[in-house]
């Protein structure tokens, strides 16, 4: 299997980590989505990444069926198996997936206009989002045991993402989130080098 990823991208780094963690071989090659290429179109018309692709059958997009697809392959590994517990990690997932959602709204919005055209009210609601996500993320952090789920994952590349993008503007005051990545660091050794990097 082939993953089509960006470093900088969140959500491959979300992939690439929970792949490592169950030991499934994917070969990663780096994608620039600005330009396009064939082989990122061909398999997924959208022009995102990540994608896997499978000798054979059909490629898979977005990160959530990508990691739906992990949990199937490594025989139910990746999320609970109980329904109220595969829930709430799969909530958790979702939320975190929402902000960075946000993050590359703001990111994307400052890098495509001239600065003079930068909508800021656009950039503030998109802030407030994860401003408030952030908040109740410090009040309600998932427990950390002896087992990593998808909302594990979701979470440690949200937080890369921040120090990649918006380092020193998110952290104070919520000291609980913040050093959140050194105790998920413990259980996947990984962390450093596989989170969002430029």
């Amino acid at each position: 299997m082939k993953l089509l990823y960006s470093p900088a991208s969140p959500y491959s780094a979300k992939v690439r980590m929970a792949a490592r963690h169950l030991g499934i071989e994917i070969t990663e090659v780096k994608t620039d989505t600005n330009a396009a290429p064939a082989e990122l179109t061909g398999n997924n018309p959208l022009g995102k990444i990540p994608v896997l692709i499978r000798d054979g059958e059909t490629p898979i997009y977005d990160s959530v069926a990508i990691m739906h697809f992990l949990d199937r392959q490594s025989g139910g590994k990746l999320y609970p198996k109980k329904e109220v517990k595969r829930t709430e990690a799969e909530v958790l997932e979702a939320l975190c997936d929402g902000v960075m959602d946000c993050l590359l709204a703001i990111v994307y919005e400052r890098r495509s206009r001239e600065e003079e055209k930068v909508h800021q009210p656009w950039i503030d609601k998109q802030w407030s989002k994860v401003v408030r996500s952030l908040d109740y993320l410090e009040e309600n952090l998932p427990k950390t045991g002896k087992k990593l789920h998808g909302g594990h994952f979701a979470l440690a590349a949200m937080i890369g993402y921040l120090d990649l993008r918006f380092n020193g503007q998110w952290a104070e005051g919520r000291p609980e989130l913040a050093s959140w990545p050194d105790d998920f660091a413990k259980r996947f050794a990984d962390y450093q080098s596989m989170k969002a990097a430029a």
